[in-house]
């Protein structure tokens, strides 16, 4: 049975394009119905093109190349799995920016790949996580000095005519029509309502 190779790229939005990954595999050889492609975040594995290769169209004996790791998970445990899934199937994984993977070795002495390819995926592995620890450490910090200087974050809080509590009984007590107190008001109708919520709430 021949064995075959096929090439993932992913990007993470519907706006970003795949075109850098697919120029490198076709710099390859690569043909277009080898190549699959996702638009999806790679938080999750559950991704329609990732799943296809993984239950449909891998068998034993193929190879995979992807462009860089983290277009397979951006976890480290994700990538970790990934790896063994498709050592536990013996499909081969090339990852073009990390060339110890790309090397075919003479026969015997694939362990010399496999040790230094293992070293260089737990490197990245640690690298690609560390950056996402940092990134939501600095978001942390961000709103904890913006908290610090009195800033309010989210939306800004509704301001409340300082004329409301009148108009409002007005209204409520049928002198006027809801239109009429919005005008006088000079608010959004949305805005007029969504006061009139908290203040009977209250």
């Amino acid at each position: 049975m021949e064995n075959r190779v096929y090439y993932y790229a992913r990007v993470s939005t519907k706006e970003q394009n795949l075109d850098r990954q697919i120029a490198a595999f076709v710099a390859m050889g690569a043909e277009e119905r080898e190549i699959i492609t996702d638009k999806e975040s790679g938080k999750s594995l559950d991704r329609p093109g990732c799943q296809a290769l993984k239950n449909v169209i891998l068998r034993k004996g193929d190879t995979l190349v992807v462009k860089s790791l983290d277009h397979l998970s951006r976890n480290k445990a994700d990538i970790r799995n990934e790896l063994q899934f498709f050592k536990d199937q013996g499909i081969r994984l090339k990852v073009i920016d990390l060339p110890t993977s790309m090397m075919d070795l003479p026969e015997g002495q694939s362990w010399v790949f496999e040790m230094v390819n293992n070293i260089l995926i737990e490197v990245m592995g640690t690298i690609d996580e560390q950056e996402r620890l940092t990134i939501k450490q600095r978001q942390a910090e961000g709103i904890a000095a913006a908290k610090a200087k009195g800033k309010k974050l989210g939306r800004p809080s509704m301001k409340i005519p300082e004329n409301f509590d009148a108009i409002y009984t007005y209204w409520r007590n049928g002198e006027i029509t809801a239109r009429k107190a919005i005008e006088m008001l000079g608010m959004k109708t949305t805005s007029f309502y969504k006061l009139v919520r908290i203040k009977e709430k209250r």
